[in-house]
């Protein structure tokens, strides 16, 4: 659940805007001061900021938040002044608008700037086992060299016992990982993809079944490859 703080002078307008963002589904609370936004902003993903506030004019606000954070900020005021818009996205704003706007589109404009602010996941690595190779960004698994054509499933089978080698993961955990499923009682699902990456493999010192827990990979990455010659 997002948390958003609301930074309002009016009381009657700030419970209407926070019990409209609990409706859509946020964690809303509200401050009535520029003074109380800059010491309660650290636990909110989303700050909703008048530009007229009572203590400290709403731009210097906006500058102080962008200064110490980069949390996601939306700005609103009374007036629909073009101005007033720029100069709010220029002191570090994220969205600037009028407060005409209905509880819909607020709703969506959190999103949209959330959407733009969130960080990108960092791209999944590749893993060499010599000389088992898996790279994510092909989907390709090689071993000696050898293109090993696996199914879409097995990929990321092998890539998830592959990217923690010394570590029993257990069939529950496989199934949420690669099947997206709590199911807890698992069928032959596993075994089956596990059988077959063996064979494709050539071996099945490659993946170890721990009884009743899950499995690992085994040991056959860390043999020493024999060159030829």
């Amino acid at each position: 659940m997002r948390n958003v703080l609301v930074v309002e002078r009016e009381p009657s307008t700030a419970e209407t805007m926070v019990h409209d963002l609990r409706r859509q589904g946020y964690a809303a609370r509200s401050v009535d001061s520029g003074a109380r936004a800059l010491r309660m902003y650290r636990d909110a993903d989303l700050v909703l900021l008048s530009l007229e506030l009572p203590d400290v004019d709403g731009l210097e606000v906006c500058r102080s938040l962008r200064t110490e954070s980069d949390v996601p900020l939306i700005a609103f005021t009374r007036r629909d002044d073009e101005l007033e818009r720029v100069l709010a996205l220029k002191a570090g704003a994220d969205d600037c608008v009028a407060k005409s706007w209905g509880h819909r589109e607020i709703g969506a404009r959190i999103e949209a700037v959330l959407r733009r602010t969130r960080p990108r996941p960092a791209a999944p690595e590749s893993i060499s086992l010599r000389p088992l190779h898996i790279d994510p960004r092909t989907r390709q698994v090689r071993l000696r060299g050898r293109l090993v054509d696996v199914t879409s499933k097995e990929f990321e089978l092998l890539y998830t016992l592959a990217a923690s080698p010394e570590t029993v993961v257990s069939r529950k955990e496989l199934m949420a990982r690669v099947w997206g499923s709590n199911w807890a009682h698992t069928s032959r699902t596993i075994d089956t993809h596990v059988s077959s990456l063996r064979a494709k493999l050539g071996s099945s010192g490659w993946i170890i079944t721990v009884r009743g827990v899950g499995y690992r990979m085994g040991h056959a990455w860390q043999v020493p490859e024999v060159s030829a010659g």
